[in-house]
């Protein structure tokens, strides 16, 4: 039994030009090689996200639920967010 299977994968122009490029820049071996690098790329960060939504965003949510005082107001946030966009766009 075979351990792969073939696929027919239309990409925009763009995409496909940078899957050629990565070929011929020698980086990869041929397209499937590629596509399969992106794959697991992809796989990577949908496992981060699961790891921070079930580590981090999900027991935060939990914790405020059960003390909604330990929460920040959302004008707080914006000109928490405010101030640091401001010290960021000073420095440049």
């Amino acid at each position: 039994m075979r351990s792969t299977q073939q696929f027919s994968v239309t990409l925009p122009n763009e995409m496909a030009d940078e899957v050629r490029a990565k070929v011929a820049s020698g980086v990869y071996a041929s397209e499937s090689e590629v596509i399969r690098d992106g794959l697991r790329a992809l796989k990577a960060r949908d496992r981060a996200i699961e790891g921070w939504l079930n580590g981090i965003a999900l027991p935060a949510y939990d914790a405020y639920r059960v003390d909604p005082s330990r929460g920040i107001a959302i004008d707080d946030i914006r000109n928490e967010l405010a101030d640091r966009h401001g010290q960021i766009a000073d420095r440049d």
